[in-house]
């Protein structure tokens, strides 16, 4: 296998010799052949004397030749072997330049299997009028769209020309200008589009379909298909409300325009912050607004990911662990209650140590700084970097003097590292830095514990759990019940719940010994639970339904794991349902029939969490 990079154990190239400084798109969306045709013109620098050659991630591409972008003159290129995790290292001969910058155009095409392109048939978009295109480029999926650095230690600007059929809406990750007439072609638009602002390959975005707008804030649109457009208008209309309460925490944003799209349902995230057009999934559409602080963590993105960015994979929570501490103290804010904040942070802790302890078994992905030397990150993917890393920013803020004190730091660190990538290292000196008074409280701080001990975070804060109080109660009534007391309950346990509380009401349940099927059976008749349109609510009551299992519960799982395809659903359900011996058959059935619908990444990890792999 080509020799991967000294900084980053998951790219090919070599910025520390020669950088791309800026990357130019010129495309066509061929949905007939699903692939994406044309060039990309990349401004590169040799960082050193004697520099020849340029190193460029790719996967599935297919290179027609490289020139000269100035001059067109040719270019030889190697391409190495593709490595089933990396892809295929290809290295460029540079023009011979009396100075250190040199534009080098890579004219090629994607391929139908590209891992970062989902191409939708008609018939599976809403709408069923036209195909429709998305890209899902984090972590390492850039590089199967266009031959780059695909790597988060560097930024760039990008432009792009992109040449779609009419009936089409192209938007990507960047500033839009209105779309032009094709020069010969009318059944044909070019879309234009500029992100001034440098940022990593991964958040290079495309989407393509029958897709329209509202205005939802004076920065913010809403795009989706028209038949979703009404409910995302409604359901993200405080999107303007978190905006000003990320900046009164973290300064401007810089970024001009906050537009949120909603995908089809086979997105395998919650959401994905590509800059200007945050991609959310419409398993959020709950009706009641009880699922928008995916947007809040999303809009947090703007600031600790976007701009301060992890420098490789291994310190993925910087990006993701300052994210969900970002996007709690928004809720917190919206919302006048720190309570909810902890309560929220006290749920997710529990799915921690599930995740932790059954899923990963306490393996080297519990770490919050794992090794990733050989592996695609999606593999290690989980929520250890988001809860482990909240929980040891929450912990810290704990010990250095509350909120007032730790958010102070908090705007420092974006400021000191705006537009910068760093890695643990960095931001700990920092840390230090900005409390020289307080070294002694650090210096007591198990950093060799807390970045690199396998299993549960060393220390669990107390939380206020005055939120989860019912809850509790509600699931000791329920625990304990024999069959002939099952009439002291009623719809009204429910109705006095907000929805957060039902989803930790059924998230305690699940820690609960097995529940008999009567019980399920009345709950659902008292609650009606299986009718509930809250994709949270649903995923943990499926879960009780397979734990009791209540086979008549099995329908309506395979409906929810076929409707839509976020992994943070779809992935627990096959895990349970694999469990259950005689549910088994079922679900490796099922997977094996709508495989062809489901997005690359969710398939793939799927396949393994049913052992099919």
């Amino acid at each position: 296998m080509a020799a991967l990079s000294p900084e980053d154990p998951c790219s090919y190239s070599r910025p520390d010799e020669c950088k791309v400084n800026s990357l130019d798109l010129n495309l066509e969306v061929d949905f007939d052949s699903k692939k994406l045709c044309g060039y990309v013109d990349l401004t590169v620098e040799r960082m050193k004397d004697g520099v020849q050659n340029l190193i460029l991630d790719t996967r599935d591409i297919d290179i027609q030749k490289i020139t000269d972008a100035d001059n067109c003159q040719e270019l030889k290129f190697s391409l190495g072997e593709k490595n089933t995790n990396f892809g295929s290292k290809l290295e460029v001969q540079l023009p011979l330049s009396s100075t250190k910058s040199s534009k080098v155009r890579v004219h090629y095409e994607t391929s139908p299997q590209s891992t970062a392109l989902q191409w939708l048939r008609p018939e599976q978009t809403a709408g069923k009028r036209h195909p429709y295109l998305f890209s899902q480029c984090q972590a390492i999926h850039a590089r199967s769209m266009v031959p780059c650095q695909d790597t988060p230690g560097i930024k760039v600007p990008y432009t792009a020309k992109v040449t779609a059929p009419r009936d089409i809406t192209v938007l990507m990750s960047a500033v839009r200008s209105e779309p032009e007439a094709h020069p010969t072609d009318s059944s044909k638009l070019v879309h234009q589009f500029n992100q001034k602002v440098p940022i990593p390959t991964y958040l290079i975005a495309i989407v393509g379909g029958d897709i329209e707008s509202r205005k939802i804030g004076p920065r913010s649109n809403v795009w989706t298909e028209k038949e979703m457009v009404e409910a995302a208008a409604f359901e993200f209309s405080e999107t303007e409300k978190m905006l000003q309460t990320a900046e009164a925490l973290m300064g401007p944003y810089i970024w001009g325009q906050y537009d949120l799209l909603v995908l089809p349902p086979s997105f395998p995230y919650g959401g994905m912050e590509n800059p200007c057009l945050t991609f959310v999934t419409p398993t959020l559409l709950a009706g009641d607004k009880s699922l928008a602080d995916v947007v809040a963590h999303e809009i947090s993105h703007s600031w600790t990911g976007n701009l301060v960015t992890n420098r490789n994979w291994e310190h993925f929570w910087l990006n993701e662990g300052h994210t969900v501490f970002v996007e709690r103290k928004i809720t917190g804010r919206l919302h006048k209650s720190q309570a909810l904040l902890e309560f929220m942070a006290a749920g997710r802790a529990k799915e921690l140590k599930e995740t932790i302890e059954v899923v990963l078994k306490n393996g080297p992905y519990t770490r919050l700084i794992p090794d990733l030397k050989g592996v695609d990150p999606d593999d290690a993917f989980s929520i250890v970097p988001y809860e482990k890393g909240f929980t040891l920013l929450f912990y810290l803020e704990t010990l250095l003097g509350g909120p007032e004190v730790f958010e102070k730091f908090l705007r420092a660190y974006i400021e000191k590292f705006k537009q910068q990538s760093i890695d643990s290292d960095q931001w700990k000196d920092f840390l230090y830095s900005y409390f020289p008074d307080k070294k002694d409280v650090l210096d007591a701080v198990e950093w060799d514990k807390w970045f690199f001990a396998q299993g549960m975070p060393p220390i669990i804060p107390k939380y206020d759990d005055s939120l989860a109080v019912p809850c509790k109660q509600l699931c000791q009534r329920w625990s304990s019940a024999g069959d002939n007391e099952l009439e002291q309950f009623d719809p009204s346990d429910l109705t006095s719940l907000t929805s957060v509380q039902v989803v930790e009401f059924l998230a305690l349940l699940l820690e609960e010994p097995q529940l008999p099927v009567t019980k399920v059976q009345k709950m659902n008749e008292l609650y009606k639970l299986n009718a509930v349109k809250n994709s949270e609510v649903r995923l943990r009551w499926l879960r009780l339904c397979i734990k009791a299992q209540w086979k008549d519960a099995i329908p309506h799982v395979l409906d929810f794991v076929n409707e839509q395809g976020r992994m943070k659903f779809v992935r627990p359900l096959y895990r349970d349902l694999y469990g259950w011996e005689e549910a088994r058959p079922t679900a490796i059935q099922n997977f094996q029939t709508h495989r062809g619908e489901m997005h690359n990444t969710t398939a793939t990890m799927v396949a393994k969490d049913l052992k099919l792999t």
